[in-house]
């Protein structure tokens, strides 16, 4: 009996969609090293597989800090290193603007890519596109900002409210007695902001003692940070403690002009950063720098080849959180004293094998390309 054209591709399309599925299969992963599962409920994953080399997208969305640009950095010097599986590697970045992000994800889907991995800018947004990506046997893979309400798709990321309480928890125990802090966020309204601020708060409330925390907008940016912290100190200083998610190099500077005295301070894994809490440390600089490089990104990349050729993988993948704290800032292992400020520390995840040093980082561009 001869089947329409329309009921075919409809047939055609179920049929599509159900091999796209990924089996749920038995732990552990293929590499269990690596890919450690977030909770003992975690899923595993095992796609159908696919003929390499393979063709893989990164979607970014926002652009502007030093983060973002060597993360794009780093994604590409692994994707050269990872050559013998990777036949194209496009990466497109969309700023702030969620729609964008979608559509470039679209793209990718109907231009045939075999993986799309992704930085969310907006994670309830993306779940229509990331099922649409299922369906169409597409590996989606998304890191730091990940998607945490659909199973549509791998995850990929360090615990982001741990990284806030931790900052915070820092300043509880170096401010027995509370007091005044400059919560420096990221970018208004973006998921890794949002659960960092989370955590950041639960362990003051947690510590049982006066905390008055001043939020302000830094945008994961130096410039911004610095500025928003100078109109901070100016307006509502002096503070008793600071934690930022990112500007931090621009954030001491901000202090240094305004001759602010040294506090203790939670913050991320910027080489200013930690450069200055080596050399301030004994002055009142005593910091907490916590976080993910950006070398997360090759773990997401790495994900998805494993996924495409078969291999079993976590639904989340649970990233170490890489921390140093007063007085164990040394040069050469947690900072780079003759290294540009403007560059994340932690390029490695050992367990994955995966390193880099800067110059196969810093010899890539950040373009769309």
């Amino acid at each position: 009996m001869a089947i329409s054209t329309t009921a075919g591709a409809l047939l055609a399309l179920a049929a599509g969609a159900a091999a796209a599925a990924p089996e749920i299969v038995a732990g552990p992963a293929s590499d269990p090293q690596c890919y450690v599962p977030r909770t003992s409920e975690t899923k595993f994953f095992k796609y159908e597989a696919k003929t390499g080399p393979f063709r893989i997208a990164l979607a970014n969305g926002y652009i502007a800090n030093l983060w973002r640009i060597q993360m794009i950095q780093t994604a590409k010097a692994y994707a050269t290193q990872q050559a013998t599986d990777i036949a194209e590697f496009k990466v497109v970045s969309t700023g702030d603007d969620v729609a964008a992000q979608i559509a470039a994800i679209n793209n990718f889907i109907d231009s045939g890519y075999d993986a799309v991995v992704v930085n969310a800018q907006n994670a309830a947004a993306l779940v229509p596109v990331i099922r649409r990506a299922k369906d169409a046997g597409v590996v989606l893979v998304a890191f730091d900002g990940t998607v945490d309400n659909s199973e549509d798709l791998i995850n990929v990321n360090v615990d982001q409210e741990f990284m806030g309480y931790n900052w915070a928890k820092w300043l509880v125990q170096h401010l027995p007695d509370g007091g005044k802090i400059l919560e420096v966020r990221g970018p208004a309204g973006h998921p890794v902001d949002d659960i960092r601020h989370v955590g950041v708060m639960k362990a003051f409330e947690e510590s049982g003692k006066k905390f008055d925390v001043v939020s302000v907008a830094g945008g994961w940016d130096d410039a911004k940070a610095q500025k928003a912290t100078a109109d901070a100190i100016a307006t509502s200083g002096p503070f008793d403690g600071i934690t930022a998610q990112g500007g931090d190099t621009g954030i001491i500077q901000a202090m240094k002009d305004a001759a602010h005295p040294w506090v203790p301070f939670g913050g991320e894994m910027e080489n200013g950063f930690r450069k200055a809490c080596a050399e301030f440390g004994d002055a009142g600089l005593k910091c907490s720098s916590s976080g993910s490089g950006p070398a997360q990104v090759a773990v997401a990349i790495k994900v998805a080849i494993d996924a495409l050729k078969g291999n079993v993988v976590p639904q989340y993948v649970a990233l170490p959180l890489s921390s140093t704290e007063y007085p164990n800032f040394k040069d050469g292992e947690s900072y780079f004293k003759d290294a540009s400020d403007n560059f994340f520390v932690g390029n490695s995840y050992p367990t994955c094998g995966i390193n880099f040093n800067a110059q196969e980082i810093l010899g890539q561009n950040e373009a769309n390309n």
